[in-house]
C-alpha cells in the first residue's frame, strides 16, 4: 500500500489593520473580526498544510497609505528572515493602499517565496489569474484613495474661499474664533512695528536682535488637544516667514 505524502507545512502570518483608534480597547473590535475571519479560512486549508503563526501582526490606528506601521514592519522582518510562507489579510487594502508600495511588497514576497492571500476577495498570488486580479483591485484601491484626497482638498479650498480658517498654526496678529481669523490688536501692533523695523534696517539679524531685546516672541496658542503652546523667540528663519506671509496681504494659499 502506497503511503500518502503529507502536504508541506505552510506557516501563515495573519495581518490586520484599522485606520482609527476608536474601539481598540473593546473586547471585540474590527481587528479581532478580521483575524477571526482569516483564521477560519486558514483552518479550511488545513488539508494543504496551512497553520496560523502565533505571532500577531496588528496595526490599530494606522493608515494604509504609509508603511510606517509597527505590526507591518514586524511582518516584513519575519518574511525576510524566512519565518513566513503565506501572508493572509481580510482585504488587500488592509496591507496597503498605495499601488507603488504594494508592487514592492509583492516583489519582496516573490523573492522569499511567500504567497499573498486575501480571504474575502478569493484570490492568491500563487497563480497568474490571482496576480492579475491583485493588480486590478490595487488600481481601484489607489483610485479610491486619490478620489477621497481630491474631495478633501476641494472641501478645504471651498472653506478658504469663504474665509474660513482650515487649520494649522495661527500666525502672530490673529486669533482663531469659530474657524475665523480675528485680529488680535496687541499682536497686530507688534507685527506692524516688525515690518517697520525691517524697512528701516533691512537686516534680518538686526531686527531679530531688536525683537529679542523687546522680548517679543512668535505666536502663542492652544493646540488641538487644548495644550498651551508658547511662542519661541524670533530667529532669522521665523522672522523671514512672518515678513513673507501672504495672510498679512489678505491672501490665502
Amino acid at each position: 500500500m502506497t503511503a500518502v505524502a503529507l502536504p508541506k507545512p505552510q506557516r501563515v502570518a495573519v495581518y490586520t489593520r484599522k485606520s482609527v483608534t476608536h474601539g481598540l480597547d473593546q473586547a471585540f473590535n474590527s481587528l479581532d473580526a478580521q483575524r477571526q475571519a482569516i483564521e477560519s479560512y486558514v483552518q479550511s486549508q488545513a488539508g494543504s498544510g496551512w497553520t496560523t503563526l502565533s505571532t500577531r501582526y496588528d496595526d490599530g490606528g494606522f493608515s494604509g497609505a504609509t508603511t510606517d506601521r509597527p505590526g507591518f514592519q514586524a511582518l516584513l522582518r519575519d518574511v525576510e528572515d524566512g519565518n513566513v510562507d503565506i501572508v493572509a489579510v481580510y482585504k488587500i487594502d488592509r496591507l496597503s493602499r498605495s499601488l507603488s508600495d504594494f508592487a514592492k511588497l509583492i516583489d519582496l514576497f516573490e523573492q522569499h517565496n511567500v504567497t499573498f492571500v486575501s480571504v474575502t476577495q478569493q484570490f492568491t498570488t500563487a497563480n497568474s489569474m490571482g496576480r492579475l486580479t491583485l493588480n486590478i483591485l490595487m488600481s481601484f484601491a489607489e483610485f479610491e484613495r486619490e478620489v477621497i484626497g481630491e474631495r478633501i482638498r476641494d472641501k478645504v479650498r471651498a472653506s478658504r474661499r469663504r474665509g474660513a480658517w482650515t487649520g494649522g498654526r495661527p500666525i502672530l496678529g490673529y486669533d482663531v474664533v469659530d474657524k475665523q481669523l480675528v485680529v488680535n490688536e496687541d499682536e497686530a501692533e507688534q507685527v506692524r512695528q516688525t515690518f517697520e523695523l525691517y524697512l528701516a534696517r533691512t537686516s534680518l539679524r538686526e531686527v531679530v536682535e531688536e525683537l529679542n531685546h523687546r522680548a517679543w516672541r512668535n505666536k502663542s496658542y492652544h493646540g488641538k488637544r487644548g495644550q498651551q503652546v508658547i511662542g519661541k523667540p524670533f530667529i532669522k528663519t521665523s522672522l523671514h516667514a512672518l515678513l513673507t506671509n501672504e495672510l498679512y496681504r489678505g491672501h490665502m494659499r
